[in-house]
């Protein structure tokens, strides 16, 4: 499999995020198409990490196939052969397309990053340890770095284009998207997180922390969209080496971001555009990271055809 830095389809590209590029399929549908880019630090990488687009659609396919039954969801299909038969004009890209694009329903998106923390670790414990608040709320004064949160936090964010997400408070959260939807958005991310969260432990995995997205459709439903509990969007954690007190190993793009880390430290990079170059071994070793990522959640090899 060819590795996408980005795509070029005979459809109306309607937008480009870090990673994904969102064609129009017609007024109802949507084509997500998950290029092999890489971000950290809210920086795009000028290298591509292989297979790392097919592992993320298909993450999220297989989560959308065992939520069903939770919430409602946008997708379609994962299945190249499907998607090139309800899209004729994809047919000499299914090569490049294959396992990486995902046909989805339209929504219009709500602008909250849904944020949910069943451990404490990242930014929100950089602010726990220095004010004891988590977007300037009250904690507990007794938590642990890593440890657990029962019950888990619901920490929305304000969605941002580039640079970091801000954390907000749910009473501005109400304040942009109203009470009773703001209600529904929290009491779904809840719902999807606890049963992901039991699935992934029986798996071996501890999800520490995640974040959706959601929109509304044609019908006026509210709905989950986007990526679903994939190493991009959340923080994979080893249950079997988990010791709360410490920062934890993930199964993400760790080895990225150790490379930038000492980067940084030696002064050859200074956290901003452009990047410094990645080494093969450093491509190589977060390329693995995903694909554990899928094989252990899914129990299976990542099979793209």
């Amino acid at each position: 499999m060819t590795t996408m830095l980005s795509s070029d389809l005979p459809l109306t590209k309607i937008g480009r995020g870090k990673v994904r590029d969102i064609y129009a399929v017609d007024d109802d549908r949507l084509l997500l198409v998950t290029t092999d880019r890489i971000s950290a630090f809210d920086v795009v990488m000028g290298e591509t990490i292989p297979m790392k687009g097919a592992v993320l659609t298909q993450i999220s396919a297989w989560w959308f196939n065992q939520l069903g039954g939770v919430v409602p969801h946008h997708m379609i299909s994962a299945d190249i052969a499907e998607i090139v038969e309800a899209i004729p004009a994809l047919k000499e890209h299914r090569t490049a397309l294959a396992g990486r694009t995902m046909l989805c329903r339209r929504t219009t998106v709500f602008p909250i990053e849904c944020v949910i923390r069943g451990y404490i670790t990242g930014s929100a414990w950089k602010e726990y340890a220095a004010s004891g608040t988590l977007a300037g709320e009250k904690l507990p004064e007794d938590l642990q770095e890593s440890g657990r949160l029962v019950p888990p936090i619901f920490s929305p964010a304000t969605k941002a284009e580039t640079g970091h997400d801000e954390n907000i408070t749910i009473a501005r959260m109400r304040a942009i998207v109203g009470d009773e939807t703001a209600y529904t958005l929290e009491s779904m991310t809840r719902a999807v997180y606890t049963q992901g969260e039991e699935i992934a432990r029986e798996q071996g995995i501890i999800i520490a922390d995640t974040k959706f997205e959601f929109g509304r459709d044609a019908q006026g439903r509210i709905i989950l969209i986007d990526e679903v509990m994939t190493p991009d969007s959340s923080r994979f954690w080893a249950a079997d080496a988990y010791q709360p007190g410490r920062p934890q190993p993930s199964f993400d793009k760790q080895p990225l971001r150790d490379h930038l880390d000492a980067e940084r430290r030696a002064g050859r990079w200074n956290g901003e555009a452009p990047p410094p170059k990645l080494p093969d071994d450093v491509v190589a070793a977060t390329s693995a990271r995903y694909l554990d990522a899928y094989r252990r959640l899914t129990g299976t090899d990542l099979v793209v055809k």
